[in-house]
């Protein structure tokens, strides 16, 4: 398989010389092999963006230091941290992970990254990035960023969304790889690969002037980057969903919660409890003997693969058993240590919703 034009032999040691000249050094998971830290870092970074992981990746830390304190918390701690960040399997994942890493490996992150990628939440590319980073290990990583780079710098007219193509692209990555003698430079190719699809390399506007592979780039050649890669699946419409939660308050100004099943929307996590219409949550609050309802503005919730128009009702009850056998009142004190769903907890930190909740408006 022949390289890019005029890169085949400096592909490598132009993004690596790029990288550290140019690239990004001033991230909190960087200037570190502790692969803990690396792998927390790059499930966070998976569908999130930077800046939203920079407030989150320093509070996770400071509460789970190590493998082993992750390994030993409870989901609901968990949870709890990662609310906000979406994609809630990826932390359910991560403990699971720690699990195993402290079970079958003594709290030691394997050193490969063919068996990395055995352990749960860790896919190709993720182990890929760990085991370069933290092991100076030449494997080749091929997250959504360096799919562009490549099929850029190729101009590959493959469709990436079949499987075969994207095959094909792997063995492109794995051809560029640093030579072992510039192994010890892995975790800045890494990088680098990262950095320029991140920065440069844009989906819409390419920054290919400042791109250090522009000379051999195909794509660039032929002046239109934006043509690749070649991805014919469309995304689905995303679905308008309505929900109706209920902010059910008992005398003491608790609020019951329930816990949500283990698939769908928020899966696993303490949310209001839920309906899928207006007449049903009226009956839910009147069923729990309520004196009072007040109904909020509704608001939107954006999730990756449909809409959220939640409609929330507060009311202060006598009982909330009618609402579901899954719940349980919690107070204030308690919510931070829940994993919530993020437009649950920003309604219930209002100060007029937990001052006074039957009363006041969202």
């Amino acid at each position: 398989m022949r390289a890019a034009p005029d890169e085949r032999g400096d592909f490598a040691a132009r993004v690596i010389a790029w990288q550290r000249r140019h690239g990004r050094h001033d991230l909190p998971w960087q200037g570190t092999r502790d692969p803990y830290r690396v792998w927390l870092s790059e499930i966070m970074l998976q569908q999130t963006q930077v800046t939203t992981v920079l407030a989150y990746y320093p509070r996770f830390l400071q509460r789970f230091a190590d493998v082993a304190a992750l390994a030993q918390a409870s989901e609901d701690e968990v949870l709890a941290l990662w609310s906000g960040l979406g994609y809630y399997s990826r932390a359910r994942q991560l403990r699971r992970c720690a699990q195993r890493v402290v079970a079958d490996f003594g709290g030691q992150f394997p050193t490969q990254a063919t068996v990395l990628a055995t352990l749960p939440g860790i896919g190709r590319s993720t182990a890929a990035a760990i085991a370069a980073f933290c092991f100076g290990e030449r494997s080749a990583i091929l997250d959504g960023n360096v799919k562009r780079v490549l099929a850029r710098v190729w101009a590959v007219d493959d469709d990436l969304a079949q499987a075969a193509a994207v095959r094909a692209l792997w063995e492109r990555a794995e051809s560029v790889l640093p030579t072992t003698r510039l192994r010890a430079s892995m975790p800045a190719y890494t990088q680098g690969l990262m950095d320029l699809g991140a920065t440069v390399c844009l989906p819409r506007q390419p920054q290919c002037g400042r791109c250090p592979l522009a000379s051999g780039c195909r794509a660039h050649l032929q002046g239109n980057p934006q043509r690749y890669p070649v991805k014919t699946r469309k995304a689905a419409p995303r679905p308008v969903v309505a929900l109706w939660l209920l902010h059910a308050v008992d005398d003491q100004g608790r609020v019951w919660l329930q816990r949500r099943p283990p698939r769908g929307i928020w899966a696993g996590l303490h949310c209001l409890p839920a309906f899928d219409t207006r007449a049903r949550a009226l009956h839910g609050l009147a069923q729990a003997g309520q004196a009072s309802v007040v109904e909020h503005p509704p608001f939107t919730h954006i999730l990756t693969h449909r809409e959220l128009h939640i409609h929330v009702m507060s009311g202060v009850v006598k009982s909330a058993t009618t609402l579901g056998e899954a719940g349980a009142w919690f107070a204030a004190s308690d919510w931070p240590r829940l994993g919530l769903p993020a437009p649950v907890r920003r309604f219930l930190s209002q100060p007029e919703v937990s001052a006074c909740p039957a009363r006041g408006g969202a």
